[in-house]
């Protein structure tokens, strides 16, 4: 099945502002689409995780990079 997925840029951004603009993001995507997050908050790993236990939306990985973390999301 071929997905879409979205790049957000939230580099810089410490929490709750990743969350709150994946939150965005995510809504204007379909079902089964991917967001790739790309940010620096350290402690965004454990935020998105929190986010997606309580939302229909998957959390599909986490890869610690260079210079940021990505995290891909799937939505629910």
């Amino acid at each position: 099945m071929n997905r879409t997925e979205t790049i957000l840029d939230v580099k810089g951004l410490d929490c709750p502002e990743p969350i709150r603009q994946a939150r965005l993001a995510l809504g204007e995507l379909g079902a089964g689409q991917h967001l790739r997050v790309l940010t620096t908050d350290p402690v965004a790993p454990i935020d998105f995780e929190a986010f997606c236990y309580h939302l229909p939306h998957k959390l599909l990985s986490v890869k610690q990079l260079a210079e940021h973390i990505e995290i891909v999301l799937e939505k629910g």
